[in-house]
């Protein structure tokens, strides 16, 4: 299914925005994108700063994407303003997946605990904000990955599977 579906990466940082940094987690979100079947342009790669985060994430939306990922500025330094960029956009909040990776986070680091990213729906796409290092990165691809096909599906109209690893009965459809 995710066969073209249109994806975006989003690099949020000062250094590489400014050439004096490669950017090291851009490409394994793309990567990991790539390799699931997503159609992926090279990760864009933008100032840290909430300003700068919502104009990327709109311009990525805009241009088709359904899954936009970004790395980097969801710790609690004073340029860390990812999730505050990424709260101008979001209409539903997803709580579930940005917990998801901070637990997965803290089991590899404790300061994992500390990443504030957000994750959410605007304008028919999903957005999850990843901390920026390669590691958490490629962890956080995974639990990205594990849901984003399914978020797109839903999305777009698509029924809840009867079987399988969603299959949690009777109580989950009520209210």
């Amino acid at each position: 299914m995710t066969s073209g579906v249109s994806a975006a990466v989003i690099t949020v940082s000062d250094r590489s925005a400014a050439g004096e940094r490669a950017d090291s987690g851009g490409p394994i979100a793309v990567g990991a994108l790539r390799g699931a079947g997503f159609a992926c342009a090279d990760a864009a790669i933008v100032p840290d700063g909430a300003a700068s985060v919502e104009r990327a994430l709109r311009e990525a939306i805009g241009g088709g994407a359904r899954v936009v990922v970004t790395t980097g500025g969801t710790g609690v330094g004073p340029r860390d303003l990812t999730p505050e960029g990424t709260a101008r956009v979001i209409e539903r909040e997803i709580p579930g997946i940005a917990e998801e990776l901070r637990r997965a986070g803290a089991r590899a680091l404790p300061a994992g605990m500390l990443s504030r990213g957000l994750s959410g729906l605007a304008a028919g796409a999903l957005i999850v904000n990843l901390p920026g290092s390669p590691s958490a990165v490629r962890d956080g691809m995974a639990i990205v990955l594990s849901v984003a096909e399914h978020v797109v599906s839903q999305l777009d109209g698509g029924d809840h599977p009867t079987r399988g690893h969603h299959d949690h009965g009777p109580q989950e459809d009520a209210g």
